[in-house]
């Protein structure tokens, strides 16, 4: 993903990384057998996805998946969830616990614990270090729905809560310097906030309708569009302000997160049979890659 055009402070990967990729819309499964991937993220010509069923992060080389491949951090939380910091550290939820990686070990970045004694869920990182992170409010699966938040971690430290009264926080994105969005998977939408010089979110608002769409993770597309999977529809939609679609990429599992770089689409994907599935449908998990100009 590239910085200037994807999200998560993510740098530019060259043409020559998707030579091989077929058609538009033809999927490439660059990794196969994944218990319940999630979180992609592109950086350096590797692409990245949390395995949350074995509670690791795997890269994988945009060029050639099949011999660079390698497991570069673990965690034990469900979700787990990653995004890098803009000097290039990986940040991995886990629990309520933000982990960085140093070197070839993690160490605790900030202790959600006082916010929430749930389990943390999405985050997303902006170019100046600022971490934005969010929780559902409620016990899932199975747990009575209630509404989420969001919380930030400034450079500094010192996490707090900026947003309250979600309809299932989800996926996340800065788009410019100013605006994050967020996706509200039982809200069926995209809501924006404006981003205060301390981090603090004002001016909330409808980004997009979704009619009907339940959006999972997020990422830039371009020219200021935002791509959403869709795990019960099972695609992937361009959107842009104001909820007009662009673009879908029909898949045959479910999507649950995607990374964009130079007009190719990293999607997780996953065969999902409902909340209750979680954990019993086998490595049946892929990474995979579409052209989508």
């Amino acid at each position: 993903m590239a910085a200037e055009v994807g999200r998560h402070g993510a740098t530019a990967m060259t043409s020559a990384a998707f030579a091989g990729l077929p058609g538009m819309h033809e999927t490439t499964v660059l990794l196969d057998g994944l218990v319940f991937p999630e979180s992609p993220r592109c950086r350096d010509g590797r692409v990245y996805v949390s395995d949350w069923g074995r509670h690791e992060v795997v890269a994988v080389d945009a060029v050639d998946p099949e011999g660079h491949r390698s497991v570069v951090a673990s965690g034990s939380a469900f979700p787990m969830c990653i995004d890098f910091l803009p000097d290039g550290r990986l940040l991995v939820m886990d629990g309520t616990l933000l982990r960085v990686q140093d070197g070839d070990r993690l160490s605790v970045y900030a202790d959600l614990g006082s916010i929430s004694a749930r389990s943390f869920n999405d985050l997303t990182t902006d170019r100046g270090g600022t971490v934005y992170v969010n929780n559902v409010g409620f016990d899932f699966p199975g747990g009575e729905p209630r509404p989420g938040l969001i919380a930030v971690v400034p450079p500094e430290g010192g996490a707090r809560v900026v947003a309250g009264d979600m309809l299932f926080p989800n996926g996340m994105v800065v788009l410019g310097e100013r605006t994050l969005v967020v996706a509200e998977s039982y809200g069926s939408r995209l809501t924006a906030f404006t981003i205060e010089a301390d981090g603090s979110l004002t001016g909330r608002r409808v980004w997009a309708e979704l009619d009907g769409g339940a959006p999972d993770g997020l990422c830039l597309g371009e020219e200021g569009a935002i791509w959403y999977a869709d795990v019960p529809h099972q695609e992937c939609a361009l959107v842009a302000e104001g909820g007009a679609v662009l673009q879908r990429v029909p898949l045959d599992r479910g999507a649950f997160s995607c990374a964009y770089a130079d007009g190719v689409l990293y999607v997780a994907t996953n065969r999902w049979g409902g909340p209750d599935s979680i954990g019993q449908q086998g490595p049946s998990g892929q990474l995979v890659a579409v052209r989508v100009g």
